[in-house]
């Protein structure tokens, strides 16, 4: 999805990118264990940016190990 010619992608494709679960997600989000200042289209629902990702998969690999 491209918004402010940017590409964004929804949570499920987020997440399936940076390999975690949605509910994994939703458990950190809950946890703190990362913010929760992504961006957000017209009905509220999350927009993540290939760095949003990036910074998703950067926190996965660091608490796995």
């Amino acid at each position: 999805m491209l918004f402010d010619k940017k590409e964004y992608y929804r949570t499920q494709e987020a997440c399936k990118k940076a390999g975690i679960s949605k509910a994994t997600f939703h458990r950190w989000i809950k946890q703190g264990v990362i913010k929760d200042n992504f961006a957000k289209d017209r009905r509220g629902w999350r927009l993540f940016s290939e760095e949003d990702i990036e910074n998703i998969r950067m926190e996965a690999f660091r608490l796995s190990h």
